[in-house]
């Protein structure tokens, strides 16, 4: 437990300069780098860290992806460029597969391609809605506070009220998981999004916090949430190991760590598409 506090501390300290200098080249950098170490895990993972040419268009794509959202985000050839991106890669994909003559399973191969568009859609979305979003530069950090709440409550009501474990969630992917902690995260991830946008709105007053919304976003942001911890912990089992990575002593790896946030920063944006969180106060 002490390594694990210990760890988030320092974890702690180390996002703050990047959520505070987001505008600078600090945010971009800070997603390339996770992008890369989360695709690295997957394939170490999935067994495929070796396959040079399969993974390497996903590290050019995951070192990339982020300083061209940064930069060319508001260009009209921005989706024409995210469009090819992703069809170069899907038929790069299969030639891999079509000459490596057997040497990977397409189960594999598939699991990859879909795990590693998930890891980049989910990091870069963050930066998607901290750069295009109205008041994005609150928004953004929706993506880490729902999955973090979440978690963190998810765990406590979970201790308080599920003691036993006579109400398993989904026993064969996570033992430990119960109901009650699972409504419990979205109890508090409800109760604390009405409170964030309550607070963005004192912190900066010409800005204005549709409520209802956030309300409606906590419930989706929970269950998604918890969505995308338990997809992260279907491939573990899978795969048979306990950890994506050790880079976060007692938490594990990047994957560990972000699981819930890249499944939430991915609906979240999708959110923001139909629906506004703030409103800028002219």
């Amino acid at each position: 437990m002490k390594t694990r506090i210990l760890t988030g501390v320092i974890s702690i300290c180390i996002l703050l300069p990047v959520l505070i200098f987001s505008n600078s080249i600090l945010l971009p950098i800070a997603i390339a780098l996770c992008s890369l170490i989360a695709v690295y895990e997957m394939l170490s993972c999935i067994g495929l860290k070796s396959a040079v040419a399969f993974s390497l268009p996903y590290y050019l794509l995951a070192a990339g992806l982020p300083f061209l959202i940064r930069y060319l985000a508001t260009s009209r050839y921005f989706t024409s460029i995210l469009f090819a991106c992703a069809v170069i890669c899907m038929l790069y994909l299969f030639s891999v597969l079509i000459f490596s003559h057997g040497r990977y399973r397409l189960n594999d191969l598939s699991v990859a391609f879909f795990s590693l568009v998930y890891i980049l859609v989910g990091f870069n979305a963050i930066l998607w809605i901290h750069d295009t979003v109205p008041a994005g530069g609150y928004v953004y950090l929706i993506a880490f506070l729902g999955a973090w709440i979440t978690d963190t409550f998810a765990y406590f009501c979970g201790m308080l009220f599920g003691k036993g474990g006579k109400h398993k969630l989904i026993p064969d992917v996570s033992p430990k998981k119960t109901w009650e902690g699972s409504i419990g995260g979205v109890v508090f991830c409800i109760l604390s999004m009405i409170l964030f946008g309550i607070i963005v709105e004192a912190i900066d007053q010409s800005i204005s916090a549709n409520l209802i919304v956030l309300a409606l976003l906590g419930l989706v942001v929970s269950v998604v949430s918890q969505i995308g911890d338990l997809s992260m912990s279907v491939i573990k089992r899978t795969y048979g190991i306990k950890d994506y990575g050790k880079l976060f002593p007692g938490h594990g790896g990047v994957l560990d760590r972000f699981d819930s946030v890249l499944a939430v920063a991915a609906i979240l944006a999708v959110f923001c598409s139909f629906f506004s969180l703030f409103e800028v106060i002219v």
